[in-house]
């Protein structure tokens, strides 16, 4: 659908330790561009292309402040993420921690 934006999958922007780094980073306080890079290890423009990655996976927004764009985390993009790991390891999390629970430890033979 044209003018519709793109939508970029937010488990491949999870792969990327450099986005995993800005998550991070943005999970203590909003952040301009150039402080993210002062904190990454890589280019201000490869700083600018991960944010971009995970702004197109609804992981970031950003908001205009003069010249500036201040990036913070987008609360409905990382609330998607959680709930898919939620449905799909919580249920096998639990079970484990039950049998867990209710198994009794196997002596050893010496």
């Amino acid at each position: 659908m044209a003018g519709t934006p793109k939508r970029g999958d937010p488990f491949d922007a999870l792969s990327d330790p450099n986005r995993r780094e800005i998550l991070r980073l943005l999970s203590g306080q909003d952040l301009p561009v150039a402080e993210i890079a002062a904190a990454m290890p890589i280019s201000r423009p490869a700083v600018s292309r991960h944010l971009r990655l995970l702004k197109e996976a609804g992981l970031v927004t950003e908001e205009a402040q003069g010249t500036r764009r201040i990036y913070h985390l987008q609360d409905v993009g990382l609330a998607a993420v959680h709930d898919y790991l939620e449905r799909v390891w919580g249920e096998a999390a639990t079970r484990f921690r039950l049998v867990a629970e209710n198994t009794t430890p196997r002596r050893r033979r010496r």
